[in-house]
């Protein structure tokens, strides 16, 4: 069937073509003229229309007598069409996400380097101070002389890092350097009053003999983070708690969530102090008291600010049934 429309199709071409051919010659011949045009252009034009209406009648037959190409034209494009756009929208997500793993591989890279630039510094030299380390702290109160007050803070914090990186050289003066658009920006609040705390942290990785020290000064409000008998974290034991190997455990796990939430307060301690033996006062509770609930309570002794250490102990309780 295919065979016999395409040959058809071929035949009824090469009979309607000469015929535009003529019809074309004759109104050319004729000095016809269609819209004010030259007879010429006029053949020219009669002759592109005989050429579509060949196309029309082509177009026209397939989709009289095949079956396929109808089926092709009326349904198959458009569904094509369909999916071709779901498929974009489902892209735009893909496209997003693909966008976002760019941006943490960028990160990555550079996280990398970064590495890579410590490892060759540790490799090159003896590291005393590691980026990003705190290596000076002041409290800022309210009465605080920006210029004098100022001044001293970095006195003190200057004759700190200089006897860690060159201890030999005692005429050395300044190593410090800092951007002076973070000390205004200090300055301006420092000013302002209230309770602050000043951080002044290594902007790199230094080495002993390094002539000068790049460091970023950071201002943190000067909060309290615990006051005395505040109950920082709590945890329950049950009966299978109740044995040495897992309230060691839970102490342990108690003792990283306190840490971890006095970090969400803003404190810039990193280390928990304990007072007393309580483990032992634990294990002696539980073996006066058998077959009941128990609660844990991480307890703070004392009022603790931003920078100031936390002391804690942890109490046992019974838990009424």
């Amino acid at each position: 069937m295919a065979w016999i429309l395409i040959v058809f199709l071929i035949f009824l071409g090469g009979l309607i073509a000469p015929f535009g051919d003529i019809l074309g010659t004759k109104i050319g011949k004729a000095r016809f003229s269609i819209l004010k045009l030259r007879p010429k252009k006029t053949a020219t034009i009669i002759t592109i229309i005989t050429g579509g209406f060949i196309s029309s009648i082509s177009i026209g037959l397939l989709i009289l007598v095949s079956e396929e190409f109808r089926q092709r034209l009326f349904v198959d494009i458009p569904f094509l069409q369909k999916t071709l756009d779901e498929s974009k929208k489902a892209l735009i997500p893909l496209q997003e996400e693909q966008k976002q793993l760019e941006g943490k591989i960028i990160q990555k890279e550079k996280e990398l380097n970064q590495l890579k630039n410590n490892i060759k510094e540790f490799r090159r030299g003896n590291v005393v101070i590691k980026r990003g380390q705190t290596l000076f702290i002041a409290e800022i109160n309210p009465g605080f002389n920006v210029k004098r007050d100022f001044t001293k803070i970095y006195n003190e914090a200057d004759r700190f890092v200089r006897k860690i990186v060159i201890p030999i050289n005692k005429e050395a003066k300044n190593i410090l350097l800092w951007r002076p658009s973070d000390i205004t920006k200090i300055q301006t609040i420092a000013a302002r009053g209230g309770n602050w705390i000043l951080l002044i942290k290594s902007a790199t990785n230094v080495l002993k003999g390094d002539n000068y020290v790049f460091v970023s000064p950071d201002l943190l409000e000067n909060n309290f983070i615990v006051k005395k008998g505040d109950v920082i974290t709590s945890s329950i034991l049950g009966e299978s708690d109740l044995n040495p190997k897992s309230i060691d455990l839970k102490i342990k796990s108690l003792l990283r969530e306190t840490r971890d939430q006095i970090k969400s307060k803003g404190s810039q301690v990193n280390e928990i102090k304990t007072s007393g033996n309580f483990v032992k006062k634990i294990r002696d509770f539980l073996q006066e008291n058998q077959n009941i609930k128990f609660k844990l309570e991480v307890v703070s002794l004392r009022d603790s600010k931003t920078v100031e250490p936390i002391v804690v102990e942890i109490n046992i309780l019974k838990i009424e049934s």
